[in-house]
């Protein structure tokens, strides 16, 4: 049963999730594109996660944290595309209410993790091109351990806010959710429960977590740029830029995506575009990290050249 009597009031033990579109026809069409994307996101980050920890060139702290990148897009993407795979097979998606709290907690958590993750690794370029001499000291194996467990205590402490403020909500109305995955706005808007209070608390929480992110990456990014310009020799300049260019990619992905998403005032745009925005940061770009890191280092397909010349002649 979707609600549940409980003294005065009706509680809700299940929500419907209405996706992405009603449309019989297009629902087959982006199931296969959708399972295609997450089919390729899985096996891309893991092809990463396997080749950094079999290619002995890439055991450097870069690698180091863009694997753990790999492993968080992983639990991104699969926080909500496995459900949003199933409600274009069946006419009516429901999902528990823990099971809500859960996929909620997930998407969270590993959503948090990212941000923190992406301003680890400027952290390290950061050390890299501008203090060369001082690199296996100031990232070593330890420190750059401290960091990651920093990176997942972070994500931990966010989405901890948000549900703790889920299982707060009370849901005696609507259970219907015009979204794909169980997201905290069209949450609060089902509540029926006065939560102005927790919903400026969870504010506060994702937004401090953007502020102190972003803040780490533009000054590492602003020393970076003024020790390249600094370089005389111009190959320097180059291999520095390149080192940079697939982070700062994902980077503006990742971060212009959420802002469209969370900081955009709710009325400069529609519930189905912010499906479809959402859709690409928990679906496609998950998908396009391996490939931005795969293209545009040197490193990283110099290592696979050497892992497949390894299969084709053993």
């Amino acid at each position: 049963m979707a609600f549940l009597e409980d003294r005065n009031h009706t509680a809700v033990t299940e929500f419907i999730l209405l996706g992405l579109t009603d449309d019989p026809v297009l629902r087959v069409v982006l199931f296969t594109i959708i399972l295609c994307i997450y089919l390729v996101t899985v096996s891309g980050n893991l092809s990463t996660i396997l080749l950094i920890i079999v290619s002995s060139q890439l055991h450097h702290p870069m690698y180091f944290f863009l694997s753990h990148l790999a492993s968080v897009d992983i639990g991104i993407s699969s926080s909500s595309t496995p459900n949003m795979l199933v409600s274009f097979l069946v006419e009516r998606n429901t999902i528990s209410y823990l099971g809500c709290g859960i996929q909620l907690s997930s998407a969270a958590f590993f959503g948090s993790t990212e941000f923190f993750i992406l301003a680890a690794m400027a952290y390290d370029r950061f050390v890299a091109i501008c203090n060369p001499l001082l690199y296996s000291m100031k990232m070593s194996s330890q420190v750059c351990l401290q960091l990651l467990i920093g990176c997942y205590i972070g994500g931990f402490l966010n989405a901890s806010s948000f549900i703790i403020s889920f299982f707060y909500f009370s849901f005696c109305g609507p259970n219907s959710i015009n979204h794909f995955f169980c997201d905290f706005t069209p949450l609060v808007e089902l509540s029926c429960s006065d939560n102005s209070i927790l919903v400026v608390l969870d504010s506060l929480c994702a937004g401090s977590m953007i502020v102190i992110t972003v803040f780490v990456i533009v000054v590492s990014y602003t020393y970076i740029l003024i020790t390249i310009l600094k370089m005389s020799s111009t190959e320097g300049r180059q291999k520095a830029f390149s080192t940079c260019t697939s982070h700062l990619t994902a980077v503006t992905l990742y971060y212009g995506t959420i802002t469209f998403i969370y900081v955009m005032p709710n009325s400069s745009y529609s519930t189905d575009q912010n499906k479809v925005v959402s859709l690409f940061y928990m679906a496609v770009i998950p998908m396009l990290n391996p490939l931005i890191y795969s293209l545009r280092n040197n490193e990283i397909k110099g290592a696979l050249k050497r892992q497949l010349s390894k299969k084709t002649f053993s």
